[in-house]
């Protein structure tokens, strides 16, 4: 199997328990974190990368859901990234299969990372094709699940690229009070890629929200802005 080739080929590059729980602190899997319990190999993005382009057009979905069920985080990053691969020039029928895939196993989408890599890619792209389906996005919006949450506002990343900020900021108002610091910064970095598109849209969206909004989400959306105005969204002088 195609499967059990990818994982030898994936393990040739796992490092030391020291670089290992470097990557546990970096994921938060301590008690309480976000990702408790994780199990990581020690495998870096570039060498995961690396090893998927010479299986991903050869796995079949099923191997790919089963390496997406492991308990280690980097195969399922694997298993992730082979998906945004296989999506790119896949017929209709294929990419609606790794859509199902993707939306039928979120539980297992469950770090920052495997949902920053991977989101935008195959949810976001297949929905901007689909948009009579983008309601996908709102139900995950409203999801129990940090991870779906995060998914959602995520996936939009998409639609900016292609300039279409009407969902991206109709989500950010629902996940305007989350909790989630995960989600502060996510939706924070997803106003300041509409930032980047259309200043003026951010802006006005800014003016109306800022002063509910989290203060992690709002330094990330201003990041990038001119100093003097950063500082007035700070103090609340806008």
């Amino acid at each position: 199997m195609e499967l059990k080739n990818l994982q030898e080929d994936l393990l040739k590059y796992a490092q030391t328990a020291q670089i290992e729980e470097k990557f546990k602190y970096f994921h938060k899997t301590n008690e309480g974190g976000y990702a408790q319990n994780d199990e990581f190999l020690g495998i870096t993005v570039p060498n995961i990368r690396k090893v998927i382009k010479n299986y991903y057009k050869s796995m079949q979905l099923q191997e790919v859901q089963e390496l997406l069920h492991s308990k280690y985080h980097e195969y399922r990053l694997a298993a992730l990234l082979i998906l945004t691969l296989k999506i790119k020039n896949a017929t209709d029928k294929e990419k609606q299969d790794i859509v199902t895939l993707y939306l039928n196993n979120t539980e297992y989408i469950n770090g920052w990372d495997l949902v920053d890599l991977s989101a935008h890619y195959v949810l976001g792209n297949y929905l901007l094709e689909n948009l009579d389906k983008v309601n996908i996005l709102y139900k995950l919006a409203k999801s129990n699940s940090l991870w779906e949450r995060r998914i959602s506002i995520v996936s939009t990343w998409a639609f900016i690229k292609n300039k279409r900020y009407e969902d991206t900021l109709e989500i950010a108002q629902i996940l305007l009070n989350d909790e989630e610091d995960l989600i502060h910064k996510a939706v924070g970095w997803m106003l300041r890629e509409v930032g980047k598109k259309d200043f003026d849209v951010e802006y006005k969206f800014l003016v109306k929200n800022y002063k509910q909004m989290p203060r992690t989400m709002l330094r990330y959306s201003i990041e990038k802005f001119d100093e003097n105005l950063r500082q007035k969204f700070l103090k609340g002088g806008i």
